[in-house]
């Protein structure tokens, strides 16, 4: 059993002056919502069958874009919290034609009686609730650490796991996703980025790696190859501290084992100063001609734009979480030479100014027995650049892996 989506229509009555979807209508919806889909599941009397009454005791909503009249709202909910007496639900309303957040709340109930004592959920409600979600054609959405995020999973066989950068999404892996036939394929959206929640806490790169982990265990996946870059490349360091028996083979493309410096520290408190202050396009703007080579820039206008639309989309939240991961995240010197045994492949552009390529020669030596493969033509982010040659060097380093 799968629990439903409920999609409700925007009517004028329900905006302000300005025509949009007012606050107070916002509620409205998203009480709607639960109560439409206890009616499809055990019935809106759920609750007086067991004599109690789910009374709200505190709402946290996250307000991320405008909806307007016509417009149609996707409503999920999921189960967060299953106490013995009260209940956590965690609601994201999306727009149908383009996929849009457009809010996210969090509501928690405590069940009372006619005399406002606490009595128990009842459990039909928790049964229902803990109903897993259907698949949207290749892509899952996985409630991880009261988290909902965004995972493609594709095809069968060996399992890679692609972790992305910042601020980037799963979709930058789309030509090795797409082309790496023989091997399942999963390349989660890690929160606060893509198709993820964003919450405005709970970010380090020990969260990252938990969610992985535990986005691995509701797929069933015991083992991976790890393919990770730039901050992914971070995040699989910290899966490796926690999970290495987990881990088959590692790639690490154009990242860094080294902790910021304080200069680097204090630059990412200025680029989330920034984010708050101008938004996601001012980090695009700004590290655009960073993230990419000269001759991306000045011949792939397409990839200029694909690559401006994924860091410009990404929410402020999930931005200077980041930042605050990535500057609070520890050195990773140490374990390079501990990865003996485990097949390596350090991968890095020819023009990458962020982490070049005698940053990556110096960690592969440093690795034993891991192989370096510098990519013609790309900066720091070859998969997305240089496609073809990215993909046929992974299928070559994964035909290695036993």
């Amino acid at each position: 059993m799968s629990l439903p989506e409920i999609d409700l229509v925007v009517y004028p009555d329900e905006c302000d002056a300005f025509g949009h979807l007012n606050q107070a209508s916002f509620l409205s919806l998203f009480e709607r919502a639960r109560w439409e889909m206890l009616h499809r599941g055990p019935g809106m009397d759920v609750f007086t069958r067991a004599g109690a009454w789910p009374a709200l005791r505190k709402t946290v909503i996250d307000y991320r874009a405008a909806a307007f009249p016509g417009d149609v709202l996707r409503f999920q909910q999921t189960l967060t919290h299953h106490g013995r007496t009260s209940f956590t639900m965690r609601q994201n309303a999306r727009r149908v034609r383009d996929d849009t957040l457009i809010a996210s709340a969090e509501f928690v109930f405590v069940c009372i009686d006619r005399d406002g004592r606490p009595v128990p959920v009842p459990p039909e409600f928790g049964e229902y609730m803990h109903a897993r979600r259907e698949t949207s054609g290749n892509v899952q959405r996985l409630m991880v650490h009261g988290v909902n995020l965004a995972v493609e999973v594709l095809g069968e066989g060996p399992a890679i796991l692609f972790v992305h950068g910042y601020p980037l999404d799963r979709t930058m892996w789309r030509a090795q996703t797409e082309g790496l036939q023989g091997y399942r394929r999963l390349a989660p959206d890690l929160r606060g980025m893509g198709q993820s929640d964003a919450p405005d806490l709970g970010y380090s790169m020990n969260i990252y790696a938990a969610d992985l982990a535990a986005l691995l265990d509701a797929l069933g996946v015991d083992e991976v190859i790890l393919c990770g870059l730039s901050m992914g490349g971070y995040v699989a360091f910290e899966f490796l501290r926690r999970w290495r028996s987990r881990v088959r083979g590692l790639v690490l493309m154009d990242t860094r084992a080294e902790a910021d410096s304080p200069d680097g520290r204090r630059a990412r408190d200025a680029a989330a100063a920034t984010a708050r202050e101008r938004g996601p396009h001012a980090i695009a703007e700004a590290m655009l001609p960073k993230m990419l080579g000269p001759a991306t820039l000045n011949h792939q206008p397409d990839v200029v734009e694909r690559v401006r639309g994924m860091m410009s989309s990404t929410p402020v939240a999930g931005i200077v979480g980041a930042l605050t991961a990535m500057r609070d995240r520890p050195g990773s010197e140490s374990l390079l030479p501990t990865l003996e045994g485990l097949p390596t492949l350090v991968m890095v552009g020819e023009h990458d100014s962020l982490t070049p390529p005698e940053s990556a020669r110096a960690m592969a030596d440093a690795i034993p027995g891991a192989r370096l493969s510098v990519i013609s033509g790309a900066g720091h982010l070859p998969p997305v650049e240089q496609p073809g040659p990215v993909t046929d060097q992974l299928r070559a380093f994964l035909a290695s892996v036993q």
